[in-house]
């Protein structure tokens, strides 16, 4: 039963209280479930994980203990506020984990939590992996501010089983050490390329202007908000002049996208420009267009729809700790398959399920 797997996940987390002094009244595992919940079914915060507790109690007496009742408000934010949040994620993504493709892609970014800074830390920026194909978190790591990615993404990639993905990344990125992570781990990689790498950007640019018309694309067209959209991809695989290429492990090839909008009279054209240990063009366009599924399935829920830069948490670990609530609901909303919810948006799912405990069941354990 995967209420028991969760459980089973969940008692891997440390318990911040002091227990040894016996006046523990309610289960580690308890707490964080109901608060799972709460995110998953509206709730923004402690107070209404106390007051959907009490609401729901019947219901999460099915497979909670709840020894000394629901906890109060209090309770909730002396706990998530002392959490380890990694182990938290570690505990919840691999209670999710499901069955990946064979080729899927592992979007990496960062998103600034803008509402967690108060005068004894700066916003937290957390770096996380997102897996396209499934829309589901692999890991996080945290940093104090997005300065700090470049020295972040690698130690994030070093403990992820990132074997047989294509790893992908914005300019920021496009560091040796990330690289040679990536390699190292038995994945290929698309990152973009810019000018804070300026020799391997002027490279790129000059090879594509050397054999332009000469390249062959793969080209996409699509309409969208009102707009004909049409994206040229296009490798190169001849790098014998590129300078220093020891430092680019797997490097293969260097790619362009460009992307023509437009939009009744009006024309806009975008270029970009990466590097790949890909060689196939069609794989290095499925690659960049899904790099954007981060942004806009995961970045955009948390800060739409879950409303994660007005939340009021700051002190210590408790917005982190949210923000794995976050995303662990906004995975099981998400892959929640059931005919009664199939038809319904993320957010009507959550506000269906907060009125249903039915249905809270079905996105939670797949089952009433």
């Amino acid at each position: 039963m995967k209420v028991e797997e969760l459980k089973k996940a969940l008692r891997r987390v440390k318990d911040p209280r002091r227990t040894e002094c016996g006046n523990i009244r309610h289960k580690l595992e308890d707490i964080l479930i109901i608060g799972l919940c709460t995110i998953v079914c509206n709730g923004e915060d402690f107070e209404d994980m106390e007051e959907f507790g009490k609401e729901r109690e019947e219901y999460l007496r099915k497979f909670l203990e709840l020894p000394h009742g629901i906890p109060d408000s209090d309770t909730f934010r002396r706990v998530f506020e002392r959490v380890n949040p990694q182990a938290l994620a570690e505990a919840l993504y691999s209670w999710l984990s499901t069955v990946r493709p064979e080729r899927f892609v592992i979007a990496v970014d960062g998103k600034t939590q803008r509402g967690s800074a108060d005068k004894w830390h700066k916003a937290y920026h957390v770096v996380s992996a997102f897996v396209a194909e499934n829309q589901m978190t692999l890991g996080e790591l945290v940093t104090d501010e997005k300065s700090n990615e470049i020295t972040a993404v690698p130690e994030l990639l070093k403990f992820l089983d990132i074997e047989k993905s294509v790893v992908t990344a914005d300019a920021m990125s496009c560091q040796s050490d990330i690289v040679k992570t990536i390699v190292k781990g038995k994945a290929d990689y698309v990152i973009a390329a810019k000018r804070n790498q300026p020799g391997l950007y002027k490279f790129i640019k000059e090879k594509f202007h050397e054999l332009s018309g000469k390249t062959g694309e793969f080209i996409t067209s699509e309409r969208r908000r009102s707009q004909d959209e049409k994206r040229a991809y296009s490798l190169i695989t001849d790098l014998s002049a590129l300078p220093k290429p020891e430092r680019w492990s797997g490097l293969k090839a260097v790619g362009r996208v460009v992307t023509t909008i437009q939009k009744g009279a009006t024309v806009r054209i975008q270029t970009r420009y990466y590097i790949s240990s890909l060689t196939d063009t069609k794989r290095f366009a499925e690659a960049v267009r899904k790099h954007w599924s981060i942004e806009n399935q995961l970045h955009w829920y948390l800060d739409v729809i879950f409303h994660e830069d007005d939340s009021r948490a700051k002190k210590n670990n408790s917005p982190l700790n949210l923000n794995v609530l976050r995303k662990t609901a906004l995975s099981l909303c998400r892959n929640c398959k059931d005919e009664k919810l199939r038809k319904s948006s993320i957010q009507k799912r959550r506000y269906r399920a907060s009125m249903n405990p039915a249905l809270l069941s079905l996105i939670l354990f797949g089952e009433v």
